[in-house]
């Protein structure tokens, strides 16, 4: 199979929002075709003040409902238990984050592969009362009269949830709060109604370890109330994706099924590996696998310097899918390395030919 790969953005072509942080990565974003044929890319930024030093720790928190107004509480670090990336585990049984994240706007050309645009200031941050602690990990859906955002909210009282917000224009957005609660990510929005309802996939994970985190499916009338869920693919045993899987990109309609560009982790002695698995789901009842990435052989593994090595190493996270003007090749937006972003583009019929059918 033939990838091209182009590195977009490292955390040195941004500027940190305040003049006392540092940018420590810029990744996962959310990717839409506007109307011009121009690409959009929600990136997550995240930054980090700088003075982390001496004996407290400065975790960042949003204080207002509007703008992009900070505090830091302020951790000593003899109440830390544990540090793992970015989560700090106090011993009082609680966490904290030592980066802060928000969302920035990226304009590429037509191609998908050159930057016209960089935004240097945050577009979508999280507020008082949702997100106070960072949003994370857009994804965008074209539906056939608005956008619809989902993202990871990191909030004081609920947690790690996902929430959705909506827009006509990709400018203005309505939040509609969180849709899936606490340890419940990876939320991607099929792109149209089937039987009337509204489609999402997403990965709950609970704190007993019953199965393994896997990817769900849920439907919705209203966009607010999810239920019908159930588990429809799960890791599997001996293979790139054993540990967990969660889905990616927002779903794209093709003549095979609907495809979705997923990730998959590994986990050998305490080291973790993400990858990228293709699948394709039947149209008329995406609860149905038609087709799969080999157990043996993601769609894509991290291979390239910046997928390698970074804030975490060894991770490509597809988080944005856009189909390439010539309808011949997919382009995928992901994050490497929790640090940068790159674009690989991939030929519709080598995925094809990749998936083994059911």
């Amino acid at each position: 199979m033939r990838i091209i790969d182009k590195l977009l953005l490292t955390p040195n072509d941004l500027k940190p929002s305040f003049p006392n942080w540092i940018v420590k990565g810029v990744l996962n974003p959310g990717a839409i075709r506007l109307p011009s044929n121009k690409i959009m890319l929600f990136v997550r930024v995240a930054e980090q003040y700088h003075l982390n030093k001496g004996k407290l720790l400065h975790c960042p928190v949003i204080t207002a409902e509007k703008g992009y107004k900070t505090k830091t509480e302020n951790i000593r670090r003899k109440d830390i238990a544990r540090k793992e990336n970015n989560v700090v585990f106090l011993k009082n049984g609680s966490c904290r984050l030592t980066t802060f994240s928000h969302f920035r706007k990226i304009i590429l050309n037509e191609n998908g592969f050159d930057i016209e645009h960089i935004g240097e200031n945050p577009v979508f941050t999280g507020t008082a009362t949702e997100g106070q602690y960072g949003v994370e990990d857009s994804r965008i859906t074209k539906t056939k009269d608005k956008y619809l955002l989902t993202y990871v909210s990191v909030s004081l009282n609920e947690g790690v949830s996902t929430s959705l917000a909506v827009s006509e224009d990709l400018v203005r957005w309505k939040r509609k709060g969180i849709i899936f609660r606490e340890q419940n990510k990876d939320v991607v929005i099929f792109p149209e109604k089937i039987k009337g309802k509204y489609i999402a996939l997403h990965r709950p994970e609970g704190f007993f370890k019953f199965s393994k985190p896997s990817i769900w499916i849920s439907y919705s009338s209203d966009l607010a109330y999810w239920g019908r869920e159930k588990s429809i693919m799960q890791p599997r045993p001996n293979s790139w994706e054993q540990d967990r899987i969660g889905s990616g990109a927002p779903p794209i309609k093709t003549e095979e099924g609907w495809l979705e560009i997923y990730h998959g982790v590994e986990q050998i002695e305490g080291k973790k590996t993400y990858s990228a698995g293709a699948a394709l789901l039947d149209l008329k009842n995406p609860e149905k696998i038609l087709a799969r990435s080999p157990k043996d052989k993601p769609l894509f593994a991290p291979t390239e310097k910046h997928e390698k090595k970074g804030f975490v190493s060894n991770v490509v996270f597809p988080t944005g899918a856009v189909m390439d003007l010539n309808k011949k090749d997919l382009l995928v937006y992901l994050g490497g390395a929790d640090s940068v972003i790159s674009v690989k583009k991939i030929n519709l019929k080598d995925i094809f030919n990749h998936v083994e059918y059911y």
